[in-house]
């Protein structure tokens, strides 16, 4: 991979509202790019669809300036012999403007005739995940059966990925991509919460689901002492986001509780494992279909903002299952993202603590140097610290064996009117900010549906600067 990776996130609606010409003759000659992470399987509108934040954000100064009522699903035609091993095979995007088209076919001769990458983006979860434009129904018969449960019995909103047809779906999946197309790669990027996560987040853990319970069985793990630790530290992190008074704080009492229960230490374990496993399993589908494929991770920002996933999640592992790294470093939305994430965690084990005071340790323990927790929506977190940091603290911890493509946040969409507004100018910053830092590349992020051309301006000034 050389330096003249340029890519864009993009979703099947900016084809089908504005011509696949227009948009890689946009994206190609006033912006730089040279690579297409399309969006082809989703339920989720920030992938797929148009903007999800016009509300906040208002319209970006290209495509069709009104919601789009995205059902989701697959993009692509359907080629069953892919899917034998699997039960989940009626799949396809039932949307007006798609219905009975294919979008890789739409776009990629269009991009090999402009020197383009096709790298298609596939994303878990998949079907419902707050804060992306979750499609209100998943058209697929008999759904429930694939669905997590939690400790108490419930089923959750999210797939178990230890369900082999859920699994094998995935498998199935990345091969199609891989054998039915002439793509460049794949980009992949798993964001599921793990039980811990759960519980931090005020939900009970899971999953005991019987496939679940079985692999926990293979793994030497008792399930019932599992539920067990479940469920007296689902008791502490209820009681501590209910103002619970402990004699020793939230912090020891929380710790406590942890250690006295080492199960779910097992069981945490156990499941990121479990998690790394799908993914290393995808690059070997991924490879066996063609060795000269490019399989890539767009890594989860919370896995540098939180300190719990940062110890789980180290980059170094990563270079046994990955082909190059994208860091999701949107830093206008980064502010708001960070103060989620610490919300989080002072609602329980850090609740004795004022976020203000915890802040400047907090930003120690993960390598961070950005504004005061006050100031930290408003201002957003600062291209050269933030995006250059994150590369330079990649590119460190794996050695500098894999190519580093920074995720730049343009127009990322906002929750609240007073988080930080992208502009030119944070995009300008941010691509030097990258390069300075020794990326490979960047990757515009998270959907062109939202970004406004004017802001790649910026990035576009930029890369012409450096002579990419």
């Amino acid at each position: 991979m050389n330096d003249r990776f340029v890519g864009v996130q993009i979703g099947p609606a900016s084809f089908v509202d504005e011509g696949v010409d227009a948009v890689l003759d946009t994206l190609r000659q006033r912006v730089g790019v040279n690579a297409i992470m399309l969006g082809t399987v989703s339920w989720l509108g920030l992938k797929i669809g148009r903007s999800i934040s016009w509300k906040i954000d208002g319209w970006p100064d290209h495509g069709v300036p009104e919601p789009a009522d995205v059902q989701g699903g697959s993009y692509l035609a359907h080629h069953p012999e892919f899917y034998r091993n699997t039960g989940v095979t009626n799949f396809r995007a039932p949307d007006e403007g798609m219905r009975g088209r294919d979008i890789l076919e739409m776009v990629i001769p269009g991009a090999r005739a402009r020197g383009m990458k096709v790298i298609p983006e596939l994303m878990e979860p998949l079907f419902n995940y707050a804060g992306h434009g979750s499609a209100d129904t998943v058209q697929i018969p008999d759904r429930d059966r694939l669905m997590e449960v939690d400790y108490l019995g419930g089923r959750s909103d999210v797939p178990c990925l230890e369900n082999p047809d859920y699994r094998n779906w995935w498998h199935a999946l990345i091969e199609d991509h891989c054998r039915s197309y002439d793509i460049d790669g794949i980009m992949w990027c798993n964001e599921r919460l793990s039980p811990l996560d759960q519980l931090v987040s005020g939900l009970a853990p899971g999953c005991f689901c019987r496939h679940c319970l079985a692999s926990l069985r293979g793994a030497g793990i008792d399930p019932e002492e599992v539920r067990q630790a479940s469920a007296a530290l689902h008791r502490y992190f209820r009681e501590a986001r209910a103002g619970a008074r402990f004699t020793d704080g939230a912090f020891i009492t929380g710790l406590r509780v942890l250690l006295d229960n080492p199960e779910f230490l097992l069981f945490e374990r156990h499941w990121v494992r479990r998690n790394k496993d799908l993914d290393r399993e995808l690059h070997g589908v991924t490879k066996r279909c063609d060795p000269e494929l490019q399989f890539g991770l767009n890594v989860w920002n919370r896995n540098h903002f939180n300190p719990l996933r940062k110890a789980q999640w180290p980059w170094a592992e990563t270079k046994d299952y990955a082909d190059w790294v994208k860091p999701i470093t949107y830093q206008h939305q980064a502010g708001g993202t960070y103060t989620k994430e610490m919300t989080q965690l002072h609602a329980n084990l850090l609740r004795d603590l004022a976020p203000a005071e915890m802040t400047p340790l907090m930003y120690r323990i993960l390598g961070l140097d950005e504004a005061p927790w006050d100031d930290l929506i408003g201002v957003g977190m600062a291209p050269a610290s933030y995006v250059g940091g994150q590369c330079r603290a990649t590119i460190e911890a794996l050695d500098g064996e894999l190519p580093v493509l920074m995720g730049i946040g343009v127009d990322a969409p906002r929750t609240s009117p007073d988080q930080a507004v992208c502009t030119p100018e944070i995009v300008y910053e941010s691509v030097h900010a990258a390069y300075d830092a020794g990326a490979a590349g960047v990757i515009y992020a998270p959907s062109y549906a939202s970004m406004k051309l004017t802001n790649l301006d910026g990035g576009a000034r930029a890369l012409a600067e450096r002579g990419i």
